[in-house]
């Protein structure tokens, strides 16, 4: 009896996303990046100032 280890993907169309295994259920809710994102946007924004008020000045 020849049998596969990991069960194919039939959803997948390429021959080789087909022998890939499944993708993993979604487990629980994406956590929320809004601080990180406000302090990139924060240090970006003080940077492009920076340099942009060097060059007129």
């Amino acid at each position: 009896m020849d049998r596969r280890l990991v069960l194919t993907n039939e959803g997948a169309r390429h021959p080789f996303r087909r022998s890939l295994p499944p993708p993993p259920p979604f487990v629980g809710a994406p956590r929320s990046r809004t601080r990180e994102d406000a302090k990139l946007f924060l240090l970006s924004f003080s940077a492009f100032f920076t340099c942009f008020y060097t060059l007129i000045a």
